[in-house]
């Protein structure tokens, strides 16, 4: 019982200091942020040390981002209670959690098999009952749920977005992505559809590590 109101004061300690410290107001992703166990979502690490200012590693050479990250990703996104929202790259399953808090209903793609697995367990056994998840090439989204209100991609694409993603983009929809040939050459960009035109807007300066395609 200790350990787990420890582990509540550190998160909370968090996102006092990590996201509304850095201008994140948004009330409902300082309590998302403050209530889900971000510890449980993440193996080879102390569960003190993953609430800490930076990615850490999630094994496949994968990462779960910076807390920080996280949470400008999600506002980018302008979530509602009603949206469906799309997530490229589930990873962790740690985003797929905050989104189920913000949304009705979370849908997440992930092509590596031990992530995916991983993931089901835990957002199952948290209760995660809003939230979707799918085996498979994320660059091809989720076609037979489109579309979606919102697309948050959680790796780096290498040149152009997948015209696939925009294309299950609904309208007024908006879709978070970073782009960059380099790991020290990224940016955030966010796509805005209205009716049969996409905008793009480039935002923060970011490193992800690149998004996995099938073959």
């Amino acid at each position: 019982m200790r350990r787990k109101a420890d582990l509540a004061a550190i998160r909370r300690r968090m996102v006092e200091e990590q996201i509304r410290g850095r201008g994140i107001r948004d009330p409902r992703i300082l309590q998302a942020m403050e209530e889900i166990p971000r510890h449980v979502f993440v193996p080879y690490t102390k569960p003190r040390a993953t609430y800490c200012d930076g990615p850490l590693p999630i094994g496949q050479g994968q990462t779960i981002s910076q807390p920080y990250i996280t949470a400008y990703m999600t506002k980018l996104l302008q979530v509602k209670p009603s949206d469906r929202i799309l997530e490229i790259g589930t990873g962790s399953g740690y985003q797929a959690a905050l989104l189920s808090f913000l949304c009705a209903e979370v849908f997440s793609v992930e092509i590596i098999a031990s992530h995916h697995v991983r993931a089901r367990k835990i957002l199952d056994r948290l209760h995660y009952t809003n939230v979707h998840l799918r085996l498979g090439d994320g660059c091809e989204g989720w076609p037979e749920e489109a579309p979606f209100n919102g697309i948050i991609v959680t790796a780096a694409a290498k040149g152009q977005t997948p015209t696939t993603l925009l294309e299950q983009l609904s309208d007024g929809g908006r879709l978070v992505i970073p782009i960059g040939q380099s790991l020290y050459d990224q940016q955030l960009v966010v796509y805005t559809r209205k009716k049969d035109k996409t905008t793009a807007k480039e935002d923060l300066a970011v490193r992800f590590v690149p998004l996995v395609q099938g073959g």
